[in-house]
């Protein structure tokens, strides 16, 4: 299973999320049981969704969008998840790679 996916109105991306991680940053790709995912190291700690929004954030910056163009579209309670992306799929998978 691929770790992005183009969709109607921008791309799902599957990623691990590492809270209380030192610094933040995208780490690159890591191997799951289901499949590569694209690991992100986050600040925040994982209380009240603090990690969620850090996550959103991180991808929403790396890509040169603002945050609320990415939401969390499963996994909310748990450090795998997909994050939704609104946008031009096409543009948003080229950026995607060079994160990888």
């Amino acid at each position: 299973m691929p770790w992005r996916r183009a969709a109607a109105s921008g791309v799902t991306i599957r990623v691990r999320v590492q809270p209380r991680a030192r610094r933040t940053g995208v780490i690159g790709l890591v191997a799951g049981i289901d499949g590569p995912r694209l690991k992100l190291a986050v600040a925040a700690a994982p209380a009240e969704g603090q990690a969620n929004r850090a996550a959103c954030v991180l991808v929403a910056g790396a890509l040169g969008l603002p945050a609320s163009s990415v939401a969390i579209a499963q996994g909310a309670t748990q450090r795998d998840k997909v994050l939704a992306i609104a946008g031009d799929p096409a543009a948003l998978l080229a950026g995607l790679e060079s994160l990888a």
